[in-house]
């Protein structure tokens, strides 16, 4: 019987060219596709929903033929924008008509309200399977219904940003989208999320792909500067802030749209509808660990701590003794 052993020196060199520096560059002019899919990421909480309900229900406003598609298995887009009411969910309803040996239909997962187009990957019961597998899954059974045949000027996709497995990933590593927007705040946690995005972003352009970051949505902006510096680190733009305002945090609890031209806050959603649409997909920097850090102020990040390391006596507690060495002890001659 033969072993298949594993060549070690083709495989390093592989991980080196896949290492090495790409020529592909990021296109820098406008998208000139019919159809723009973006997708957005974001720290799970941050308001990706909120954002995306609103921009498009404005997108829609403005005459734009808009799908939103929730990428979640929260499944909270389509509840901000059907006013609290959850729909089905792609997967749930393949499941339920698979067993009854029926098709599932666009009417049965998909929605519409204020002009925009609506629906729901869903995801796996807590404990019982793979969100990211899910998300595959969704969109295996999209193409099946003609996903690719779809009139749209826009295609929203809503993804969970703290999950860094391949399903979540699909749109950059795929290039299933155009282009990539962040939505973050002046917290370390949000950045982290965005600054793995941008992560991703760069991995799956150096083997070839092309996605890139249009911008960043500043949620929940209280002025304190950190989102918009880590921005400019980057080299990414700020496509709106929008502030930390009581009035939003009230409407966006009782599930109330506020992305129109009938509440105050139309102009500014107005105002990202545009930038989403013009910004063209570009090459981030990621930042490193302290890069990161660096955005803030080091009382705040644990600057100066020093790590004091353990040792096996530490570990071993009241169980700790001399362990026998194994170094061999030669009688003199």
């Amino acid at each position: 019987m033969s072993l298949d052993v594993p060549n070690l020196r083709d495989y390093d060199a592989k991980l080196r060219e896949e290492a090495s520096e790409p020529t592909l560059e990021v296109p820098h002019s406008e998208p000139t596709k019919k159809t723009q899919i973006i997708a957005i990421y974001g720290k799970g909480g941050i308001g990706k929903s909120f954002t995306l309900a609103n921009l498009s229900h404005m997108m829609a406003e403005q005459g734009k033929r808009v799908l939103l598609i929730g990428c979640d298995p929260k499944s909270d887009t389509t509840s901000l924008l059907f006013g609290g009411k959850a729909c089905p969910t792609i997967i749930e309803t393949s499941t339920q008509k698979k067993l009854a040996g029926e098709e599932v239909k666009i009417g049965d997962v998909c929605f519409k309200r204020g002009g925009v187009f609506a629906m729901e990957l869903g995801g796996p019961e807590v404990g019982r399977g793979c969100g990211g597998r899910g998300i595959i899954h969704g969109f295996e059974l999209l193409e099946k219904l003609g996903f690719h045949d779809w009139d749209f000027d826009y295609v929203l996709l809503d993804f969970l940003g703290d999950v860094v497995c391949g399903g979540f990933g699909l749109p950059i590593a795929r290039d299933m989208a155009q282009k990539v927007i962040v939505v973050g705040s002046n917290d370390l946690q949000s950045l982290y999320v965005a600054n793995n995005v941008c992560s991703a972003v760069q991995y799956f352009r150096k083997l070839g792909g092309n996605v890139g970051v249009a911008g960043m949505v500043i949620n929940k902006d209280d002025g304190t500067g950190q989102a918009q510096a880590f921005a400019n680190a980057v080299n990414i733009p700020v496509l709106a802030s929008i502030p930390a305002d009581d009035d939003l945090r009230r409407k966006s609890a009782s599930y109330e749209i506020v992305g129109t031209n009938r509440t105050q806050w139309g102009a500014l959603f107005a105002e990202l509808a545009e930038n989403v649409a013009g910004a063209p997909p570009t090459h981030p920097d990621p930042l490193t660990q302290d890069g990161l850090l660096a955005l803030f102020d080091g009382k705040d990040t644990g600057e100066g701590f020093v790590l004091e390391p353990a040792t096996d006596a530490d570990m071993r507690g009241k169980n700790a003794k001399p362990r026998k060495s194994l170094e061999v002890i030669y009688d003199e001659a």
